[in-house]
């Protein structure tokens, strides 16, 4: 097995759900007005140092993380699915995380 010590993975978080605009309908109801949902919530991607792990190996062939998005929203109020979180573990050592902005 080959040791590596260095790599760069990309992380996208997931994006918020799409919203619904809906309106009700019911027969006693005069002007009904709107009742659309929200999107559900993005999720996030959190770092997790392990003191388990020793080498970068396992991101020398899995360099993409992304997380999953929201889901969209319904009628009748009702909110969409939130995106589970993700974790990504990650060997401890003097190790630097540099951000650069998604293009």
């Amino acid at each position: 097995m080959k040791f590596v010590d260095e790599a760069n993975i990309r992380v996208e978080a997931g994006n918020g759900g799409d919203g619904v605009a809906s309106f009700r309908r019911e027969k006693f109801i005069p002007f009904g007005g709107p009742d659309g949902g929200d999107g559900g919530r993005g999720a996030s991607i959190t770092l997790v140092a392990n003191s388990g792990l020793n080498t970068l190996a396992d991101f020398r062939f899995t360099t993409t993380f992304r997380a999953p998005h929201g889901g969209r929203g319904g009628g009748r109020k009702c909110t969409g699915r939130s995106g589970e979180d993700m974790v990504v573990q990650v060997p401890l050592g003097p190790w630097c995380v540099m951000l650069t902005p998604a293009s």
